[in-house]
């Protein structure tokens, strides 16, 4: 499912661009991601990270998870998990499951993430300022940055917050998370 959730990814990101009427180089410019980066992604030669997926959703001012699911199905009542899309960053180990996508009619979207241990997600700006996040830690330990503040979190923690600026998300050595993430 991965692999060819990457490659609609690939065509639509592509679609994107091409109906802005943006050349790579503009896109480049507004992204900040290289411009044979950009190429290799829209020829599905390689999968993006997080962190280049977040920057292309500010680019085109929208969430991560917007742009992921554009890709996906359409609305359904029941999500089952064997139809749920997940995408990976093989770079970060950070996975990704729409649990209950983006859809139409209503507001929010629930994510479950997992992440591996030693690592760190970085996004510099978030895709659409202020929106709500509500984060609750279920394995491990994370340490969660939001606009330059640490915050510490424990298995059952809830962090709540709207983001307006840069945001990272953190293991402790040896420490894989599992977070759902709730969008509204």
């Amino acid at each position: 499912m991965i692999d060819t959730l990457t490659s609609k990814l690939a065509s639509h990101l592509k679609q994107l661009r091409h109906d802005r009427g943006w050349s790579l180089d503009q896109l480049a410019e507004r992204s900040g991601v290289s411009r044979a980066t950009l190429s290799r992604l829209e020829n599905a030669t390689v999968s993006p990270t997080a962190e280049v997926l977040g920057k292309l959703a500010s680019a085109y001012a929208m969430t991560m998870s917007r742009l992921l699911a554009m890709v996906e199905e359409g609305f359904s009542m029941v999500v089952k998990r064997d139809a749920q899309a997940v995408w990976a960053d093989d770079t970060t180990g950070f996975v990704r499951r729409a649990v209950s996508p983006v859809a139409e009619p209503l507001a929010a979207e629930v994510l479950e993430c997992d992440l591996k241990a030693d690592t760190s997600v970085r996004y510099d700006a978030p895709s659409v300022p202020g929106m709500e996040h509500h984060l609750i830690l279920q394995k491990g330990t994370l340490e969660v940055v939001i606009d330059g503040e640490e915050y510490k979190l424990n298995v059952g923690d809830c962090l709540r917050y709207q983001l307006f600026g840069a945001s990272e998300f953190r293991t402790a050595k040896g420490k894989a998370a599992k977070y759902m993430l709730v969008l509204v």
